[in-house]
């Protein structure tokens, strides 16, 4: 067995080899490192710009983890049902991430997420689908404008992981027009 740790969250895996992800923000296998070798260094002064955009990823990931609470408590697929709680899962720990790079305190309470979403599930796939599309341009723009390199690789980071959100929404919008298309739902 081997200790490995995340770059971009900092949690600890212990495995015979690295997952092809992060099990906890989903960060590809290529940020995941042995534990014993990741130096942190997060002692640095924030830019503005990147603190306000780290103010702003921090609004849009609580917000979809409300979103992805809120669409797994109202679907009747149980398929969805598990999917929208990974989801939401970890875009609560993007908020967190966010959250320790500001320096700012774990939040003492959970916020209610219900009439944050849709009552029917094609039209959460549908808004799951823009709010990734969303945070990836924005992910893009301000790893662009990040000087702090800590800053610069949680945004990059971000966008590949939102990458593969929006790939997996495709593939189960796909899946779920076929069944239509095949009259088995």
């Amino acid at each position: 067995m081997k200790l490995f740790k995340c770059r971009i969250c900092r949690d600890p895996y212990i495995g015979t080899n690295k997952p092809s992800h992060c099990p906890y923000c989903g960060a590809p296998q290529s940020y995941i490192v042995s534990a014993w070798g990741l130096e942190e260094d997060d002692d640095f002064e924030l830019s503005e710009l990147s603190r306000a955009n780290l103010e702003h990823a921090l609004m849009l990931e609580n917000s979809n983890a409300l979103f992805y609470r809120c669409a797994k408590e109202v679907s009747a697929d149980e398929g969805l049902s598990l999917m929208f709680k990974a989801l939401a899962k970890i875009e609560a720990e993007h908020a967190s991430i966010i959250r320790k790079v500001l320096g700012l305190p774990r939040p003492t309470e959970i916020e209610d997420c219900r009439g944050r979403c849709h009552a029917w599930e094609q039209a959460n796939l549908s808004e799951a689908n823009d709010r990734e599309k969303k945070a990836i341009d924005f992910y893009l723009k301000s790893a662009e404008e990040a000087v702090e390199p800590r800053v610069k690789e949680v945004f990059s980071a971000l966008v590949e992981i939102e990458k593969t959100h929006l790939e997996l929404l495709g593939s189960v919008a796909e899946s779920l027009a076929d069944l239509v298309r095949n009259h088995t739902i």
